[in-house]
């Protein structure tokens, strides 16, 4: 180990430390939390709550929310940029290991996303190579349309999309139904391999 890796260690112990004595809890994101404990004094709960990436255009930054929250509510670990990304993160790669390291991918399709270049299409393209990875009879790439827009063909023709309009309950009921009967699936096969 280098001297300088050393202090960075040293420096982000202390400043675990400090904000748990200040009663402030610590995510490390991907494997849990210290949470500060009165008995314990500090305890660790590991992560197992399913992770959900949302892949938005920037327009469409406040019904991403919304269903981030929806999410939230119904005890799964949604991940948006907006949200987790650190100031002086490197954005892109951070942005890649949350869609590698997540047991869902949501893309959100408006009528604003579908013609508009830039970063939302180069994570649509990251998670299909993510989704080659997958099983093919395992679900991660979840295309939901926010408006009557067209799903790029390349999606369509591979991936049955839900609507959250007109009813955004029923919208999402179904794609909560579909995340809860893959995790069921995912718990049985783990069950047989062990």
């Amino acid at each position: 180990m280098k001297a300088g890796d050393a202090a960075i260690r040293r420096r982000i112990a202390r400043i675990v430390r400090d904000a748990l004595a200040q009663g402030h809890s610590v995510e490390i994101d991907g494997l849990g939390e210290f949470v500060p404990d009165r008995a314990a004094g500090v305890r660790f709960v590991a992560q197992t709550k399913p992770r959900i990436f949302i892949a938005y255009e920037e327009e469409d930054l406040a019904r991403a929310r919304k269903l981030y929250r929806a999410f939230e509510r119904y005890g799964l670990r949604p991940w948006m940029d907006k949200l987790k990304l650190m100031p002086g993160q490197n954005w892109p790669r951070a942005i890649e290991n949350a869609i590698q390291t997540s047991d869902f991918f949501v893309a959100c399709f408006s009528q604003r996303a579908a013609g508009k270049r830039g970063t939302f299409h180069s994570e649509l393209r990251f998670a299909l190579a993510c989704a080659e990875r997958v099983p093919l009879d395992e679900i991660f790439f979840i295309p939901i349309r926010l408006d009557g827009c067209s799903v790029p063909g390349r999606i369509a023709r591979s991936f049955q999309y839900v609507d959250l309009f007109p009813d955004w309950e029923a919208g999402l009921g179904r794609v909560l139904e579909v995340i809860e009967r893959q995790l069921r699936k995912r718990r049985r096969g783990l069950r047989l391999v062990s």
